[in-house]
């Protein structure tokens, strides 16, 4: 059984004439411990079928399910409770609490869950030197870089016991060298049976990816194995 599924997904965007198709009809299975990269053109649906997968939306219509179960059956706190103990979610725009450390930020979901503050605290200043922020543990949002926050936001990502990770161009703020850190992350957490799904533009990032995604004005245009090199991504299709 595959932990995420989505089942023919729409989402339309307004009424009538001014009606916007941000997807249709996607249809997307991601198994524990597989890593699936998203790409297409900007406008394409990308960042919305991540929102919609990790339950921050409702479809217009088809079904989501997480471990077989439709997210349409749970209530709202049910929903919530599985993005605190499941999901974990990357934003394009950080989301990071102003008034808490970048050690707080992280360790935040664990104490929600349960987790002792010793504990929680000692686990995300370990998430963060892997990222290397732990000179930065106790900077908030505000005195660190945009890198610096993206690899924060990252960290509270994957902290804890989090089954499906969804992260939306998780190194768009970050130089390679930060980039590659990022991925090795997201794979040992896949290596661990982590369900993830990363959107990207950057063929480097999709290469490390089981299967790569294409989108195209909403629709599921194609689905692959990533090439040997991630320059192929980039290359132009052969002549027919």
């Amino acid at each position: 059984m595959s932990f995420l599924e989505l089942r023919k997904v729409t989402k339309f965007y307004g009424e009538g004439a001014a009606q916007v198709r941000a997807i249709e009809d996607v249809e997307l299975s991601v198994d524990r411990g597989a890593l699936v990269a998203v790409m297409g053109p900007s406008g394409s649906g990308k960042s919305t079928l991540l929102t919609i997968a990790g339950s921050l939306e409702e479809p217009t219509s088809g079904e989501v399910l997480i471990e077989g179960a439709p997210l349409s059956k749970m209530s709202r706190n049910d929903k919530a409770r599985l993005r605190r103990r499941t999901i974990g979610y990357v934003f394009q725009d950080f989301n990071l609490l102003a008034g808490l450390t970048a050690v707080e930020n992280v360790s935040l979901p664990l104490e929600l869950d349960g987790v002792s503050a010793k504990r929680a605290y000692a686990t995300g200043m370990a998430a963060l030197e892997e990222l290397g922020l732990a000179d930065l543990a106790t900077r908030y949002p505000d005195e660190l870089s945009g890198g610096e926050r993206q690899r924060a936001s990252i960290a509270r990502a994957v902290v804890g016991e989090r089954h499906l990770l969804l992260a939306d161009e998780p190194s768009g703020a970050l130089d390679s060298t930060n980039g590659e850190a990022v991925m090795r992350m997201i794979h040992a957490a896949c290596k661990r049976g982590v369900a993830a799904v990363v959107v990207t533009h950057d063929a480097h990032l999709a290469s490390w990816a089981d299967r790569v995604v294409f989108l195209r004005d909403g629709r599921v245009v194609d689905q692959t194995s990533p090439p040997p090199s991630p320059e192929s991504l980039l290359a132009p299709a052969p002549e027919p």
